[in-house]
């Protein structure tokens, strides 16, 4: 009997989680426009999306925070990287609720060649899914954003510590070129 209770409970859990995310591939990007900080400086007039669409394949890789071991793993991961995103015409946008100062550091510590977009009051990441509530930070999630500026790709449990969730990245990407 416990066991069909908590099977139940699983599976109201997964539909909630599922069904809450509205975003899909196919659907057209969300526009928005966000301050961001690189390791060589801050830009506090900030970037649109619709700014980048066109131009390259686009990474929004949003994540808890700075400074934190996952999130350095994964924006290392993006850095070490960085060459072959290039060459698969890829930008990485890395966004989180940390100011852009904290963001500047950040970059500096771990010579990130790529933006970091602050989104301090979660409104970016509110429009794409990707805020937790309980914690008051951004879930880790992935999408790619095609030069038509349609979402390509969703990951929406983005996990650092496995090395097949990044290569399955660079594959949709590669297709993307």
């Amino acid at each position: 009997m416990r066991r069909i209770i908590y099977l139940t409970l699983l599976l109201i859990f997964l539909f909630l989680n599922v069904s809450s995310q509205s975003l899909k591939v196919g659907d057209k990007a969300i526009d928005f426009k966000l301050p961001y900080a690189t390791k060589d400086t801050i830009v506090f007039s900030g970037i649109s999306l619709s700014e980048l669409i066109g131009k390259r394949n686009i990474v929004l890789a949003f994540y808890p925070a700075d400074w934190s071991g996952g999130c350095t793993t994964e924006m290392c991961t993006f850095r070490d990287n960085f060459a072959e995103l290039s060459k698969l015409d890829a930008e990485v946008l890395g966004i989180s609720g940390d100011y852009v100062f904290s963001h500047h550091e950040w970059a500096k510590h771990l010579n990130l060649q790529f933006k970091l977009l602050s989104d301090h009051k979660h409104e970016v990441a509110k429009l794409y899914d990707s805020y937790d509530e309980a914690s008051g930070y951004n879930k880790r999630t992935i999408f790619v954003i095609d030069k038509n500026g349609k979402i390509a790709y969703i990951n929406w449990r983005y996990n650092v510590r496995d090395p097949k969730h990044f290569e399955e990245l660079q594959k949709v990407l590669s297709s993307l070129k």
